[in-house]
C-alpha cells in the first residue's frame, strides 16, 4: 500500500513536475519571443537612425562639393544615396508587421528623392555655371524644408516603433515575472523529487540568467539609442508625471533630472504659452488621446527656440495607458526659413510692381501665374483678366509654344537660351491692336517646377526715334557732302581770284615803280596783305573742316616721331626766334600721326610765337595716367593766359591779341581741339599772365583690334 502510495505520490510528483516543466517551457518560450521582438525593435530604430545619417550625410556632401567642387565631395555623396537606399530597404522589411508605419512609408521615400533630386541640382550647377549658381541654389531653404518635413516623418516612426519597444519590455517583464512564480513552485517541487526535476531546474534556472540578460540588454540598448536621438525624449507615468528625460533635454535645457521631474518641465516654458500648454497636455493625458503642440523652450544660453512636441500613450494588452513617450523636435531653422521665403516673395512682388517693364511670370504650360500694374498698362486687361490665361493671349502663337515646352528640362533649356537677349516681337492689347515689343526671359525655379520671367518692353516710341534717327542720319550725310562741295569749291575756285587779284597787284607795283607816290605803294601793300590774309584764312578752314574727314585709320605711332617732324616744319620759326625746344622721352601711342604732328606743331608754334622779351624757352613731356591715357604737356615761358579766357582760347576765330602784335588766323587752338575731340581725347590750359603756359592734351591708350 505504502509502495502503491509513494509510487502514486511519485507518479503524481512526476505529472506535477511535467505540467511545471510545460508551463516552464513555455514561459521560456513566450519570454525567448519577447525579447526576439525587442531585438526587432531595436534593429528597426538603428536603421532609422541611419536612415537621418545618410540623409545628413547626403546634405553635406552635395553642399561640401557645390562649395568646393572637389571630387571627395561627390564621391560621399553617391555612396550616401546608395547607403540610403539599402536603409530605406531594409526598414520597408523590418516594418511590414506594423500597418501604420508601412503608411508613413512612401512619404518618407518621396521626401528622400526629393532631398537627392534637390542635392544632384546643386551638383549639376557646380558643374554646369560654377559656385553662385550651386550657392544660389543650396540657399533656397528647400532643402531645410525637405529635411525637417523628412525628419518629422523619421520622428513618428520612431515614436511608434518606441511605443512598442516599450510594450515589448512590459511584456517581457510580465513573462519573466511568471516564469519566477512558476520556476519558484517548480524549485519547492524539485526538493521533493530532487533527482527526477533537478536537470529541469538547472535548464530554467540558466533559461533565466538568459532572459535577465537579454532584458537587461534591451533597456540599455533602449537608454542609448534615446540618448543619441536628434530629438529632445522623456517618459511620464500614466497620469503625465515625466520621470525620464534623454541627455539631449539636459544638454539643451541646462536643467537637472531633480529640477524636471514630475512637472517641473514649466520651468523652461514660455510663461506666454505656459497655460496654454498646460491645460491641453493635460486634457491628452486624462482622455489617453495622442498630443501634438508647437511652443518655445528656454535653452541654457537663455533664448528661447520653437519645438514640435508630440507624445504618445503606451498601453498595454488590454488598453490601458501604462506611460507615456514624448519628443521635443527644434522646428526654428524650419519657421526661420518660412519667414525668410516669405520675406524673399514680398521683396520679389516689391521689385515686380517697381519695375518701368510689364513683368508677366509663366509656368511651364504657358500659363499666367503673376504679372505686375505695368502689364495691365500695356496690354489694356486687368489682373483678374490674364491670371491662368494662355500667354499666347498677349504675345504670338509661335513664339510662345516655342518657349513654354513640356517638361522642366526643356522649358530650363529653352529659356537659358535666350537670357541676356532682348527679342523684338509684336505684342497684342485687348483690343486686337499690336504694338512692338521687346522681350527678355529668365529662369525662376519653383516647388511648381520652373518658371519663366518674362519683362516686356514697349518700344513703340523707341522706334519712332530710330526711324527719326535714320532720317537724322540721312539729313548729316548729305550736309556733310555738301560740305565736302564746299571745301572742294574753297580750294580751288575761291582761292583762284585771290591768286589773279595779288599777282596782277604786285605786277602792277613792279611796273610802276616810282612812278606812283608813297600812298599808292601803300594801298597796293595792303592789297597784297588782305590776299595773302585771305588765302591763309581759307587753308586754316579747309583744314578745320577736314579734321573729321582726313583723318587715318589709328595705328601705334612715335608721338617723338611726330614731335621732331612738327619741329622740322618749324624750323625757320625756330631760328629767326633764338627758341630752345626740349622733350623728354616721349611714347609710342595708337593714334593718326599725321594729326598728331599738327597738335605738336600748333602748340609749339604758339609758344614760340606769344613769347615775351626773353628767348622763347619750350618743353614736351607725357606721362601714364592710370595706364589708361597718356598726358602731353606743351609749357613756356611765355606772355601767359588770363584764366578768364581759358575757355575762349579754342573757339574758332577768338583772338586775345591784334592782328599789328601777332599774325595768325585764331584757328590753331580750335583744330587741335577739334583732332583730340575726334581721337576720344581732350585739350586743357593752365597759365597766369606773364608767367608762361602749359598746354595739355591727353589721348587714350587704345588696344588695337
Amino acid at each position: 500500500m505504502l509502495k502503491r502510495k509513494v509510487q502514486l505520490a511519485f507518479g503524481s510528483a512526476i505529472v506535477i513536475l511535467l505540467v511545471v516543466g510545460a508551463v516552464s517551457y513555455r514561459g521560456i518560450f513566450l519570454s525567448r519571443e519577447s525579447d526576439r521582438w525587442v531585438r526587432h525593435s531595436h534593429e528597426v530604430l538603428e536603421n532609422l537612425q541611419n536612415l537621418v545619417t545618410d540623409m545628413e550625410r547626403i546634405e553635406s556632401s552635395d553642399r561640401g562639393f557645390a562649395l568646393t567642387g572637389e571630387m571627395v565631395y561627390l564621391e560621399s555623396y553617391r555612396a550616401s544615396v546608395l547607403s540610403a537606399g539599402q536603409d530605406a530597404a531594409a526598414v520597408r522589411t523590418l516594418t511590414k508587421d506594423n500597418p501604420k508605419q508601412q503608411l508613413q512609408l512612401p512619404a518618407l521615400e518621396d521626401l528622400m528623392a526629393q532631398k537627392i533630386r534637390l542635392g544632384g541640382v546643386a551638383i549639376l550647377l557646380r558643374q554646369t555655371k560654377g559656385v553662385e549658381a550651386a550657392a544660389e541654389a543650396i540657399g533656397s531653404g528647400r532643402g531645410q524644408l525637405i529635411m525637417a518635413d523628412y525628419l518629422g516623418i523619421v520622428s513618428k516612426i520612431q515614436d511608434e516603433e518606441l511605443r512598442l519597444l516599450l510594450l515589448r519590455n512590459v511584456e517581457s517583464n510580465r513573462r519573466r515575472a511568471q516564469t519566477k512564480t512558476i520556476l519558484l513552485f517548480g524549485t519547492v517541487l524539485g526538493v521533493l523529487i530532487a533527482v527526477g526535476a533537478g536537470w529541469m531546474v538547472s535548464r530554467d534556472i540558466a533559461a533565466r540568467g538568459l532572459a535577465e540578460d537579454a532584458l537587461r540588454e534591451g533597456e540599455e540598448r533602449f537608454r542609448n539609442l534615446a540618448n543619441n536621438i536628434s530629438q529632445l525624449a522623456w517618459m511620464a507615468d500614466e497620469k503625465g508625471a515625466i520621470f525620464w528625460y534623454n541627455q539631449r533635454w539636459f544638454d539643451y535645457s541646462g536643467t537637472t533630472l531633480e529640477e524636471m521631474v514630475g512637472w517641473g518641465w514649466q520651468k523652461v516654458q514660455h510663461p506666454d504659452h505656459l497655460q496654454r500648454v498646460v491645460d491641453k497636455i493635460s486634457r491628452c493625458f486624462q482622455k489617453g488621446e495622442v498630443w501634438e503642440d508647437t511652443f518655445p523652450l528656454r535653452g541654457r544660453d537663455g533664448n528661447y527656440r520653437w519645438f514640435l512636441s508630440q507624445a504618445v500613450p503606451i498601453r498595454d494588452s488590454e488598453g490601458k495607458v501604462l506611460r507615456w513617450f514624448g519628443t521635443n523636435t527644434d522646428i526654428s531653422v524650419l519657421q526661420e526659413a518660412e519667414r525668410h521665403l516669405a520675406q524673399m516673395e514680398s521683396r520679389y512682388r516689391g521689385l515686380l510692381e517697381a519695375a518701368p517693364d510689364a513683368i508677366v511670370v509663366v509656368n511651364q504650360a504657358g500659363k499666367i501665374v503673376l504679372l505686375n500694374v505695368q502689364a495691365e498698362k500695356q496690354f489694356g486687361y486687368t489682373r483678374d483678366e490674364l491670371i491662368g490665361q494662355e500667354v499666347t493671349n498677349i504675345i504670338p502663337e509661335g513664339f510662345a509654344e516655342r518657349l513654354i515646352a513640356d517638361g522642366t528640362r526643356s522649358a530650363t533649356e529653352a529659356v537659358t537660351q535666350q537670357i541676356g537677349t532682348g527679342i523684338e516681337l509684336s505684342g497684342r492689347r485687348k483690343d486686337g491692336s499690336e504694338f512692338p515689343i521687346e522681350i527678355m526671359l529668365s529662369p525662376l525655379e519653383s516647388a511648381e517646377g520652373v518658371l519663366v520671367t518674362t519683362a516686356i518692353r514697349d518700344i513703340t516710341e523707341r522706334r519712332r526715334s530710330e526711324v527719326h534717327l535714320r532720317k537724322t542720319v540721312r539729313e548729316l550725310k548729305r550736309s556733310n557732302d555738301e560740305l565736302q562741295q564746299f571745301a572742294y569749291v574753297s580750294s580751288h575756285d575761291l582761292q583762284e581770284p585771290l591768286r589773279m587779284v595779288s599777282s596782277y597787284t604786285q605786277l602792277l607795283a613792279k611796273r610802276y615803280q616810282g612812278r606812283l607816290d608813297s600812298d599808292a605803294h601803300e594801298f597796293i601793300a595792303f592789297a597784297v596783305d588782305g590776299c595773302n590774309r585771305m588765302q591763309g584764312l581759307i587753308q586754316d578752314l579747309l583744314a578745320y573742316s577736314r579734321v573729321g574727314t582726313n583723318g587715318k585709320e589709328l595705328s601705334e605711332v612715335s608721338s617723338e616721331n611726330a614731335l621732331q617732324k612738327a619741329l622740322t616744319n618749324l624750323r625757320i620759326t625756330i631760328e629767326q626766334s633764338g627758341a630752345d625746344v626740349t622733350h623728354d622721352s616721349m611714347p609710342v601711342v595708337t593714334t593718326d600721326e599725321t594729326q598728331l604732328t599738327l597738335i605738336f606743331q600748333n602748340l609749339v608754334g604758339n609758344a614760340i610765337k606769344y613769347r615775351g622779351a626773353a628767348p622763347p624757352r619750350v618743353h614736351v613731356s607725357a606721362t601714364r595716367n592710370g595706364g589708361n591715357e597718356w598726358t602731353f604737356s606743351v609749357r613756356d615761358n611765355g606772355l601767359g593766359i588770363d584764366p578768364q579766357y581759358f575757355e575762349r582760347i579754342f573757339i574758332l576765330f577768338q583772338r586775345l591779341h591784334g592782328r599789328d602784335e601777332f599774325e595768325g588766323t585764331g584757328i590753331g587752338l580750335a583744330i587741335c581741339k577739334k583732332i583730340l575731340e575726334r581721337l576720344g581725347g581732350r585739350i586743357w590750359v593752365e597759365s597766369q599772365p606773364e608767367k608762361g603756359s602749359t598746354f595739355y592734351f591727353a589721348l587714350p591708350e587704345i588696344e588695337e583690334k
